[in-house]
Order: C-alpha cells, then structure tokens, then sequence
C-alpha cells in the first residue's frame, strides 16, 4: 500500500467544492480545506505507486476548480 498527501491549489472560491468533490473518489481518505499556499489537502492512498499516479492524475486533477497539485508520498523510515 503507497500513501501520500496531495497539496492542491484551486481557483479562488473554488476550495469548499474541490474538497467536495475529492471526498467522493475511492482510493481518497482525508480531504480537508487548509490556508497557506495550498488550498486543500488530499490523504490518498492506492496499492502500488502506479495505481496512485493514475488516482491523482486521472481521478483528482480532473476535478473542476484545480490550478496545481504536488504530490507527496509517505514514506516510513
């Protein structure tokens, strides 16, 4: 299992629906409104680095409203 958190910036306005909308993917299991230079923050999670590429690309950029995301997988040391 590969975690990681995604920092997403959205267009103004836009950050209640992105959440909104990010809660609704599987594979998704935070998604929280946060101030700084991000908007919102995504606890994702998929079975091998793979799956969580395509979940973040295909899946949560496509939601309307995003601008940029980094992502940043856990890593345990």
């Amino acid at each position: 299992m590969v975690q990681a958190y995604v920092l997403i910036q959205t267009e103004v306005g836009k950050a209640a629906s992105v959440v909104e909308e990010a809660r609704k993917i599987p594979g998704v299991e935070a998604a929280d409104d946060v101030t700084g230079p991000y908007d919102v923050v995504v606890k994702a999670s998929a079975g091998d680095v793979d799956q969580l590429g395509k979940l973040v690309v295909a899946r949560i950029q496509a939601i309307e409203g995003i601008t940029r995301t980094l992502t940043c997988p856990v890593v345990n040391l």
